[in-house]
């Protein structure tokens, strides 16, 4: 993050709510990129900003990945990577990188169960499972997802039989996707009932390109969400908020928002998500640093 945005950042300043209520955070990126570091030191000071947030998981960016060797295990060096980082976190004394979610080819079907088993190893028992992003959507508007998925992937009897893999392994899969997509991943969740899934980022309710009408996509979104409620391997992770991809730009605004400003942005869709797929199928997640973009991680 560029150092006149963290000033932007900045400008708003609140009292910490529950400042000792223990909190993992489901979902972080890491990664050293020419325009943005973000690595354990980063991690350390937003989680250690007033929140009490003891554990994190990290998830899929293709950071690490080994350079040789078969393609299709390449991303084992992810999960090497996020391993390292986690042990610096233990030492570091703020929240602990628990757990990683790396990222497989389900593609590969039955074959998969290779792969997953070098994750395993390497992740020397904090590998919980993959993320196969899926998010694809017919407007160019719209960003494409970061492993090149094509349309309708999930639907196909290879991805089907990496998913069942999966489960068979006691691993989880965690999908992002858009909106529209929510019924793709409903039929495979009942085609595939025993691996548990998690449904990334509120199901990916757009808003841009031609997702502008927020009533309408808040519509349709919801009646995907009272179906993915009848999955009961589905659980759902309520963030991606501070994402432009939503359609509210925050980062255009001349002060960032505040928590009020969220709530009031996304209080009653998260309200609406935990209603009906009740608590326990629903875990607030940070998305950071993807959402820091839109806002800070003690506001958020």
């Amino acid at each position: 993050m560029r150092p006149e945005h963290a000033a932007w950042l900045d400008l708003v300043r609140e009292e910490i709510v529950a400042p000792q209520l223990p909190i993992c955070d489901p979902h972080h990126h890491l990664w050293d990129h020419p325009k943005e570091r973000y690595l354990v030191e980063e991690l350390h000071q937003d989680t250690g900003s007033g929140h009490n947030v003891v554990q994190t998981v990290f998830v899929d960016c293709m950071s690490g990945y080994r350079t040789g060797g078969p393609e299709e295990l390449r991303p084992v060096g992810e999960t090497e990577f996020a391993l390292q980082q986690s042990r610096a976190s233990e030492a570091g004394g703020g929240a602990v990188i628990a757990a990683i979610v790396s990222y497989a080819d389900l593609r590969l079907g039955k074959a998969v169960e290779e792969v997953l088993a070098a994750h395993v190893e390497a992740g020397d028992g904090r590998f919980r499972g993959i993320r196969h992003a899926t998010s694809r959507d017919p407007d160019p508007a719209i960003r494409v997802n970061h492993v090149g998925s094509p349309a309708g992937l999930m639907g196909t009897p290879a991805f089907r039989d990496g998913m069942a893999t999966l489960g068979a392994m006691g691993l989880s899969f965690d999908a992002w996707l858009y909106h529209p997509q929510i019924g793709e991943l409903v039929d495979a969740a009942q085609e595939v009932p025993e691996v548990t899934i998690v449904l990334d980022h509120l199901g990916g309710p757009l808003g841009i390109g031609p997702y502008t009408d927020r009533t309408a996509v808040m519509e349709g979104w919801r009646a995907s969400i009272a179906a993915v409620a009848t999955c009961p391997n589905v659980f759902l992770k309520l963030g991606g908020i501070g994402m432009a991809d939503f359609g509210i730009a925050w980062h255009q605004r001349e002060r960032p928002p505040t928590s009020d400003d969220l709530a009031s942005a996304w209080g009653e869709p998260i309200r609406y998500a935990i209603d009906t797929l009740g608590p326990q199928r629903c875990m607030f997640e940070s998305n950071f640093p993807v959402d820091r973009r839109g806002c800070s991680y003690p506001v958020l």
